[in-house]
Parts: structure tokens; C-alpha cells; sequence
């Protein structure tokens, strides 16, 4: 063999071995955005929140010295193009050491799948089956993978219908005041369908049968005729905006004096901007502290992080994106205390989140409410804050400008701090 030759194998060798570092100073991570499906019209800020996160770790050092190497893949809201992005990132050649989720159907249809293969997945799915790790209370699967962010779909419709019970006595109106649930035949919909009609019942309403409208914007005049004639009170919108806001304009139209409770998804500055004044006087709950330009020492890192992919930083993210940043760090959090404790595998990872008690992240102060996860119970907060979004005056133009001129407000009503009753677990 040549000097030439030589040199050849030995340049080849060391050019392997720095891709091979290279590829060890990264950390994998599975990103499951909805941009054009059912729920692309919150999925997009919160999926963008994802993004710029993560981007903005890498921009200040990444993990321990180590690149996040993200895979966003907007999967159109569908459960089989979840599972096979699943499949992709679990394959123990490109195993990831976590996933940021999305949907309920998809998270639920995997919960199985991550704890078989130990990738700790914080999903946007608020679903209580998630919060039960050891699958103790018999009403869902295990789920010790299963992480998410605020409190869980079934306890804030508890809260909200715990107000509603006040609201209706301090107006002393006679009688039972009627609920009804109304959102698609769904998962995400459904999911907190039982405990809220059961402790409806409880606090002394009169369940109505629930109303069913899809996932998409439409003609509901038929649904807001049926709720307006059966004489409802309170009612529970579980879907996303959109569709909400269809809701919310044709029950105007037909008169129906309803007093709407809002799914978490289900209302924010942008419904409100277009739903116009049919969205005033919504309740609904709200996961973050405060909401964009807000008050908070936090809300600095909020603006850096927002500037990764608005330089300009005019662009208003609403309060979805600001809860999508509190997600991706107690994430990053998470895989730190993983990189420094055994290396930052899915396993070490969700030990990671089991770390911290009344945890908020770093730099976060006053924006992100404190959460606890342990090995027990995956709820990461029993305390629900409730909002009223505030209309006045036409919503059209600039976002940024209805907020600063009080057009559109998103006003607090009630923090209400649920018990921490086992028996709630898993549902």
C-alpha cells in the first residue's frame, strides 16, 4: 500500500469517526404537529411553539453540548400516519429519546406502544386516561409514558361545571339548570364526556342528551335549534375552534340563550377575533398564567423563543403557543436531568420528570403553572383557572390591535382547585 493509500484510509477513517460523533452529540426527538387536519386551526400555533422551542435550545447550546435533532411531521390529524411515524421513530436503529405529541386518538392509540418500548411522549392530549401511570384505578390502560401540560380535559370540565353551579344559584334562577355536551363522536370529544355528566348529576343538573357536530366548520342551525328547544342552560363545546365557531354564530342566530363552557382548544384570541360577538361570555380554562405580552418575568423567554421564527417579533401568538413553549421545556428539562443521570434514553427521560415538585421551568417564572408528575399519578395539576373571553366591537382588523384596544379580552374569573381524588384518576 501507497504513502498516498495510507493517508486515504486514515483521512476516511477519522471522517467516519467525526460523523460518528457527530451523530452521538445528537439527542432524537419525534415531533407530531396537525397543520392541515381537524384541529390544524390551534394545532399550527402550538406545533410552531414546538419548533421554535426547540430551535431556540439548540440556537444557546442545545442539551449538555448536544444538538436536538427534532423530526416535525404535520401527520394531518390521522391516527395511521401517527402510528407509522411511530414505527419510524421507535425502530431501534433511530430510536428517539422522546416524542412531543399531538391528538388524543393518536396518543391513546399508542399509550401501549410507549411503554413497551419506553419513549415518554407529552402530548397535547389532556385526556385522563394518560394521567393513571400504573393503571391502578381499572378505568384505563397503564400509561407510565404519558405525560401532558395543565390540567386534564375531564378536570376542567369539572371546574367549569362547578362554577356554572354557582353562576346559576347567584343569578336565582328556579328549577335544575340543564347541561349538554356537544362536540364530534370522537376520542378527543368524548374524552371528558362521562366524569362531566357524572358530576353534573352530582351538583344537581339536569343531563340532556348529549349533541353531536363535527370537527370541521359547517351549518349547525339544526344542533343550535335542538339545544335552544330543549331549554339547556350550560353547555360543554368539546371540539376546537373551528368548529366551535360555528356553533357559537348559528346559536346566535337562532336565539338559543346558552351559556357555552369552552374545551381548552376550544376558545382563544383568534376564535374570539372570528367568531366575533357570538364569542363573548365564553368560559373556558386557560393553562398558562398569563397570556402573550403578559405580565410575568417569564414572559421574556417567551418573546426570544417567539422570535425564532418572527424576527420581527410582531406577530401575536395566542395562548396556545404560549402553553406549547411550557410543554417543549419541561421536555427539555426532562431530557437534561436524563443526559446527567445515565444518559438521555426514553426510560431516563420520563425519570426525569419525576424530579421536580411544583415544578416550573427555567425562565418561565409567571408564565407556566407549577406541575408535579410522579410514578403514581400522572396529573400535573388539579388547579383549573378559568377565563371568560370579552367581545366588544367589530373584530375586524389587526389581532395585535383588538388586544391593545381591549376589543378582545381574555378575562379571569375563578381559579378553582380541584381535590386530588383517586378515584378521579384515569378519567
Amino acid at each position: 500500500m501507497t504513502i498516498r493509500s495510507l493517508l486515504s484510509t486514515a483521512s476516511l477513517a477519522l471522517l467516519i469517526g467525526s460523523v460518528s460523533v457527530a451523530a452521538q452529540a445528537q439527542i432524537a426527538i419525534g415531533h407530531l404537529a396537525d397543520y392541515s387536519g381537524g384541529t390544524s386551526d390551534v394545532g399550527t400555533p402550538y406545533g410552531q411553539a414546538v419548533a421554535d422551542t426547540f430551535a431556540w435550545v439548540n440556537k444557546n447550546g442545545g442539551i449538555g453540548g448536544k444538538k436536538l435533532n427534532v423530526d416535525t411531521n404535520d401527520y394531518g390529524y390521522q391516527v395511521p400516519r401517527a402510528i407509522a411515524l411511530y414505527k419510524k421513530w421507535s425502530a431501534p436503529d433511530s430510536k428517539v429519546a422522546a416524542i412531543m405529541g399531538w391528538g388524543t386518538a393518536d396518543t391513546e392509540a399508542l399509550t401501549g406502544f410507549l411503554a413497551q418500548d419506553k419513549i415518554p411522549d407529552i402530548s397535547g392530549s389532556y385526556a385522563a386516561a394518560l394521567t393513571d401511570p400504573q393503571g391502578t384505578s381499572g378505568k384505563a390502560k397503564p400509561a407510565p409514558y404519558n405525560f401532558f401540560y395543565g390540567p386534564s380535559y375531564s378536570d376542567a370540565l369539572r371546574a367549569m361545571l362547578m362554577w356554572a353551579a354557582d353562576d346559576w344559584k347567584a343569578k336565582g334562577k328556579p328549577g335544575k339548570p340543564k347541561f349538554a355536551h356537544m362536540g364530534a363522536n370522537h376520542p378527543y370529544p368524548n374524552a371528558p364526556k362521562a366524569a362531566g355528566e357524572a358530576i353534573a348529576n352530582e351538583l344537581g343538573f339536569e343531563v340532556l342528551p348529549p349533541l353531536v357536530f363535527a370537527l370541521t366548520p359547517g351549518d349547525y342551525s339544526a344542533q343550535c335549534l335542538s339545544l335552544k328547544s330543549s331549554g339547556a342552560n350550560y353547555a360543554y363545546l368539546g371540539n376546537t375552534a373551528a368548529s366551535n365557531i360555528s356553533v357559537l354564530k348559528a346559536c346566535k342566530a337562532a336565539g338559543a340563550d346558552v351559556q357555552f363552557l369552552g374545551n381548552v382548544w376550544g376558545m382563544d384570541e383568534n376564535a374570539a377575533k372570528t367568531a366575533g360577538d357570538a364569542a363573548d361570555g365564553v368560559i373556558f380554562p386557560l393553562r398558562t398564567a398569563v397570556g402573550w405580552g403578559g405580565d410575568a418575568p417569564g414572559m421574556k423567554t417567551v418573546m426570544e423563543i417567539s422570535k425564532m421564527s418572527d424576527p420581527s417579533g410582531k406577530i401575536y401568538r395566542p395562548v396556545h403557543y404560549i402553553a406549547a413553549v411550557c410543554s417543549a421545556l419541561y421536555m427539555k428539562e426532562a431530557i437534561e436531568w436524563a443526559d446527567k443521570n445515565g444518559g438521555a434514553t426514553g426510560e431516563n427521560v420520563a425519570k426525569g420528570f419525576h424530579q421536580k415538585k411544583d415544578w416550573v421551568p427555567s425562565g418561565m417564572e409567571g408564565v407556566c403553572n407549577a406541575s408535579t408528575w410522579t410514578e403514581k399519578d400522572h396529573r400535573p395539576t388539579t388547579k383549573v383557572d378559568l377565563y371568560r373571553s370579552k367581545v366588544t366591537g367589530s373584530t375586524d382588523g389587526d389581532l395585535n390591535d383588538l388586544i391593545a384596544k381591549g376589543t378582545i379580552k381574555l378575562e379571569k374569573v375563578k381559579t378553582v382547585e380541584l381535590p386530588r381524588k383517586p378515584e378521579w384518576l384515569g378519567w
